[in-house]
């Protein structure tokens, strides 16, 4: 059974740091691609940040030079370190994971499997 646990979500404020950890297991970690998504409330879904198999990553404008996505293949965890945090970055975050052999990383229907969510809280 496919199972994706975020954590590292908390409240900061603005031009403060987290970092999110995603602990996945049940599947074949290190052939998936992967990705962040965030939702706030009234606002649909955006894709914030991908990586594919081989560790090449792709970021949303609104979050390029201040959020980094990583993975730890041998801890089967994905990361998402958010620097310089924007009352506007709040939302609930999610990880995701996909087998798809073609990557998409910002299509929320690529995805096959998700994490229950970790909230973040950016105060001005």
């Amino acid at each position: 059974q496919v199972q994706l646990v975020e954590s590292g979500g908390g409240s900061v404020q603005a031009g403060g740091s987290l970092r999110l950890s995603c602990s996945a297991s049940g599947y074949t970690y290190s052939t998936y691609w992967m990705g962040w998504f965030r939702q706030a409330p009234g606002k649909e879904r955006e894709g914030v940040a991908a990586i594919d198999s081989g560790g090449s990553t792709s970021y949303a404008d609104s979050v390029k030079g201040r959020f980094t996505i990583s993975k730890d293949n041998a801890k089967n965890t994905l990361y998402l370190q958010m620097n310089s945090l924007k009352p506007e970055d709040t939302a609930m975050y999610y990880c995701a994971a996909s087998s798809r052999s073609v990557y998409v990383p910002f299509a929320g229907g690529y995805y096959n499997y998700w994490g229950q969510g970790t909230q973040v809280t950016v105060s001005s």
